[in-house]
């Protein structure tokens, strides 16, 4: 063995050079993977710009099928779902549905709807803070503006991908369309059973009457079938559901006269 190999070989064994060696390949790495994730933003950048809304024709006009509705249309066609029962969805405008149903919607739904720009970081917190005490993901703090991008234009899914598109169109939404045209979305797409899509396709399969009609108690048991509305709703009268009445239902009495 010749003296200069013996030399390189002494350094390829000394601690210092095996540490320089591991800091500069992590450093490759975490190049690259920085590259790698600026490439899939930029991709899905123009993904969602092909893909982004018309929110000049939602701001008004009629209500359009959400992709959830979609999406039961097709499964009814489907032999294996042969058992579904008919999509009930009727459409209605903002003015025909009362006060105290879109007050107990708020309130059971989100209560800082009015106030925030899409998200509500102090219902995520207190979100996170009841899921680290039980120890699992119980709650989550998705707002209606957030709810109503979902039902219109995303999917079920849970994934990475699903919630950085509904942050997205969430933020395009909130700068696009009036509060009050959001929530008249979110009360006319919203599932409050099984097909049973809206307040007024609600209304009038549970109580067989329009939603103008609606007491301010049948009103709580709408707004109490969300977010699990095929396990909890008038029809089932589960234990919880009954709870999350009573709860929506005091909270609208005490405050009758509240804006």
């Amino acid at each position: 063995m010749t003296w200069p190999f013996r030399r390189r070989l002494r350094r390829s064994r000394d601690p210092g050079s095996r540490v320089v060696a591991g800091v500069r390949w992590i450093g490759r790495i975490l190049r690259w993977s920085f590259r790698l994730l600026l490439v899939f933003i930029i991709v899905d950048l123009f993904y969602v710009a092909t893909q982004w809304p018309d929110w000049d024709a939602l701001q008004k006009g009629s209500i359009p099928k959400s992709n959830f509705i979609l999406s039961y249309q097709r499964d009814l066609k489907k032999p294996r779902h042969k058992n579904l029962p008919p999509l009930r969805w009727r459409p209605v405008s903002y003015d025909k549905i009362p006060q105290h149903m879109i007050r107990a919607v708020v309130v059971a739904e989100d209560s800082r709807f009015y106030q925030h720009d899409g998200f509500d970081l102090i219902a995520f917190r207190e979100a996170m803070d009841q899921n680290l005490s039980r120890g699992k993901l119980a709650f989550g703090a998705s707002t209606i503006s957030q709810q109503t991008v979902k039902n219109l234009f995303l999917t079920g899914s849970r994934d990475f991908l699903r919630k950085w598109h509904e942050l997205l169109l969430t933020w395009g939404m909130e700068r696009n369309l009036k509060k009050r045209r959001i929530m008249e979305l979110y009360l006319n797409i919203a599932e409050f059973g099984k097909g049973i899509y809206g307040v007024e396709a609600a209304s009038l399969h549970y109580w067989n009457k329009p939603v103008s009609q609606v007491t301010w108690r049948q009103a709580a048991e709408l707004a109490a079938c969300l977010p699990s509305p095929k396990k909890h709703n008038p029809t089932t009268r589960t234990p919880a559901f009954e709870r999350r009445v009573d709860k929506i239902y005091y909270w609208l009495m005490q405050n009758q006269n509240g804006t």
